[in-house]
């Protein structure tokens, strides 16, 4: 008995062996689109999530903490002005205003940047301090996010990762021969 051969199987073979050839089949993870991206380079681990608290006044984790190394650089999520690069309660904090009323804020952070710099996406803005509370691997990254709502003069936090826009890697089944 004769072996059926699909039409156009060909095609996804030839396809295969030049991904390969040209450079490697996409990697695992997912693919950074939008206006913000992570701060850390390579994508950092999340040691600690964020865990917003019923109530601004009570406890919680407004932010992310991201796995690092000390004197690691610590890059501008998205386009936007410094507004703060100096300390708070004893802690190098840096704090970037974005379109839309976010502001993130990175600690702790040894600023590289003035206040009112105009920076953009993956500009180096400071390097990562050890120490951070609560973490724990040497180094970590508090990275928040805080959204000014008009509604009220309010101001709400939110998770970090949100504003990521990342496009799973995926490949596409391939189409039932006709």
């Amino acid at each position: 008995m004769a072996s059926r051969v699909r039409p156009y199987a060909w095609i996804s073979g030839a396809v295969l062996v030049l991904t390969v050839v040209a450079g490697g089949a996409a990697p695992v993870g997912a693919v950074e689109t939008g206006p913000f991206g992570w701060p850390l380079r390579p994508r950092p681990t999340v040691e600690r999530p964020f865990d917003k608290p019923e109530r601004n006044w009570l406890p919680g984790h407004r932010g992310v903490d991201l796995a690092g190394a000390e004197g690691q650089s610590v890059l501008a999520a998205g386009d936007g002005i410094v507004v703060f690069a100096g300390t708070v309660a004893g802690k190098p904090v840096v704090s970037i205003d974005h379109e839309g009323g976010l502001r993130t804020t990175y600690e702790p952070v040894q600023a590289q940047v003035e206040v009112g710099a105009r920076i953009s996406r993956g500009t180096p803005i400071g390097t990562l301090v050890a120490g951070h509370e609560s973490c724990p691997v040497p180094a970590c990254l508090h990275w928040g996010v805080r959204r000014e709502s008009s509604i009220h003069s309010r101001r709400e936090y939110i998770d970090p990762l949100g504003l990521l826009h990342e496009v799973p890697v995926r490949l596409e089944p391939l189409k039932p021969a006709l």
